[in-house]
């Protein structure tokens, strides 16, 4: 019906003083696709028999050339002033395996006050960088030497930091007494929260860090802030040997 009336249309124009009708730029279209192809049936399935890649495609890696390894990048680490003597008395301990392992460069900045580090042409690992200035950050926030390399050794090893007051806004006595309650008689139930939950915790002051795995730093974390809540520490180990021991059995 359409066709027809514009054929009407057109033929009515010619008759008045010999005007054409002139078709909308949309039903033009309409006739090249139209004319291009023609629709399936209503009823017909869609052909999808096109090939199909069988396997994922296998790109090689990158090399650490292409991705700038080894053109100078910088990572500076402060060290406050009372981590300037374990640092001397480490420097050997630390400055071996950054060296050595990791093929990086390291100095301390005497005027920065900076320990910094930096990659060279022997560069190879894209990682190093970032393993070696967390290492020296463990060390400068108290860690052992030893408990700091594991994160060079190992790569699902994590640092997390936060304060007794993000958890209570507690002051003067009371807060004196959380720390007391989170160290314990001779440091027994911060040792205890250490070897149940396979981390390593730094108390300085009212800052905590504790370094281990994401799973670890989250039972260490939740009896620490059950301690500063206030709760007694003997129902605090039970619960971290409860979860501990679920954790074991899943793994």
């Amino acid at each position: 019906p359409g066709a027809a009336m514009e054929s009407g249309a057109a033929a009515a124009g010619e008759g008045d003083g010999g005007f054409t009708s002139v078709l909308s730029k949309r039903s033009r279209r309409k006739r090249r696709a139209a004319a291009g192809r023609e629709e399936p049936p209503a009823g017909a399935a869609m052909d999808t028999s096109e090939p199909r890649p069988s396997k994922r495609p296998a790109f090689p890696p990158v090399a650490a050339e292409a991705l700038g390894v080894g053109k100078g990048e910088m990572r500076k680490v402060p060290v406050p002033a009372n981590r300037y003597t374990p640092l001397k008395e480490n420097w050997m301990k630390i400055f071996t395996p950054i060296v050595e392992h990791l093929q990086l460069q390291i100095r301390f900045n005497l005027k920065t006050r900076n320990v910094e580090i930096k990659t060279c042409q022997e560069t190879k690992d894209l990682s190093a960088l970032t393993k070696a200035a967390d290492f020296v950050k463990a060390f400068i926030l108290g860690f052992q030497v030893e408990d700091a390399l594991a994160l060079i050794r190992l790569d699902d090893l994590f640092l997390e930091s936060f304060e007794v007051t993000d958890v209570k806004p507690l002051k003067g006595d009371h807060l004196s007494r959380a720390i007391g309650r989170i160290a314990g008689k001779g440091g027994k139930t911060k040792f205890t929260i250490e070897n149940v939950t396979r981390t390593r915790i730094v108390l300085a002051d009212a800052k905590i860090h504790i370094l281990g795995s994401f799973q670890n730093i989250k039972m260490a974390r939740t009896a620490i802030c059950n301690l500063i809540l206030g709760n007694p520490p003997s129902k605090v180990y039970g619960n971290i040997r409860a979860v501990a021991s679920r954790a074991a059995e899943r793994f």
